[in-house]
């Protein structure tokens, strides 16, 4: 890499013994002047002794879950370009000084390493549950990635220090995508060669993993876009209100009694609860919008503790 900058190579590892060394080898190949930091996900293998030979330093995480292991790494370790691995030889370490170098000459906060692979190394449910979220995060957000669940990825240190990770899981891909449309920060995507994982099965769970992902980017969505969500809400609500009250509004005025009584109370209340869908819609907007200022005035001090 043609920059001297200070880069921090994050490996979240889980009972990945076999692929370990082979990681580690090609990034200290590639960044033999990187740290290179393994975080070792409370394996119950030979993951630690692997690191500990490879040279990599070794930090302990035993909370389960990938977004706990990136949680401590991102938060204890200093560095001015962040990478993050997986830790199962499925990308291609060669890639990372060219990545690194793309980030500090674009002023990027953040470079995802899109997978490239035509022959079938994707599990058909893996691959179409990527496309549909993938879809689903540019309807929402209106800027679009092609692979929005890449291990492989290049920060800034402003990206990092700006970054409130709340997942635990592998649904941090996600939330950190959402993290850099949210605050409208410069980004890439670059393809990289992706290959069969060295050893052992995916520890991803076509349907387990899809469903929490889905309910993660439900929340964010919420969060995010809660005008939209709430007065979606509203809308359904309040035509399901006149759906169950216009018969009863029409009897009135033909007889001039109201003979469906709690039919007309039902009507009433789902009204009312359009009504506080509007509301919520409102409210939250403001604090959606508070919690983006507070968000940048992070990544500001960031980049102004950088200069």
């Amino acid at each position: 890499m043609k920059t001297k900058h200070k880069i921090a190579v994050l490996l979240p590892a889980y009972n990945e013994e076999d692929g370990l060394a082979h990681v580690i080898d090609g990034f200290a190949k590639s960044l033999p002047d990187a740290r290179i930091i393994v975080c070792d996900n409370n394996s119950d293998d030979k993951t630690s002794a692997v690191a500990q030979v490879a040279g990599a330093e070794i930090w302990q995480q035993p909370l389960p879950g990938k977004g706990n292991a990136m949680r401590r790494l991102f938060r204890e370790i200093d560095a001015d370009i962040y990478i993050m691995c997986d830790a199962d030889g499925s990308y291609d370490a060669s890639a990372a000084p060219g990545l690194a170098d793309k980030l500090v000459s674009e002023k990027l906060d953040m470079i995802v390493a899109a997978r490239a692979s035509d022959d079938g190394k994707y599990r058909p449910g893996h691959a179409v549950g990527n496309k549909v979220f993938t879809w689903v995060m540019g309807a929402a957000f209106g800027r679009h990635f092609t692979d929005i669940f890449s291990g492989y990825r290049v920060f800034s240190k402003r990206f990092v220090r700006s970054f409130p990770m709340m997942s635990d899981k592998f649904e941090i891909e996600a939330e950190m995508t959402i993290h850099c449309l949210e605050l409208r920060l410069p980004f890439a995507e670059v393809p990289v060669p992706f290959f069969d994982r060295i050893g052992g099965e995916s520890k991803l769970s076509t349907l387990g993993d899809g469903a929490r992902i889905a309910w993660l980017m439900g929340k964010l969505y919420r969060d995010q876009q809660p005008m939209r969500f709430f007065l979606f809400g509203a809308l359904v609500i309040g035509i399901l209100s006149l759906a169950v009250g216009l018969p009863v509004v029409f009897e009135y005025f033909e007889t001039g009694l109201v003979e469906r009584f709690p039919t007309a109370l039902l009507a009433a209340f789902l009204a009312l609860g359009a009504a506080l869908s509007l509301t919520c819609g409102i409210i939250l907007d403001t604090v959606k919008r508070l919690r983006i200022q507070q968000k940048m005035q992070a990544y500001l001090n960031a980049f102004t503790q950088e200069r």
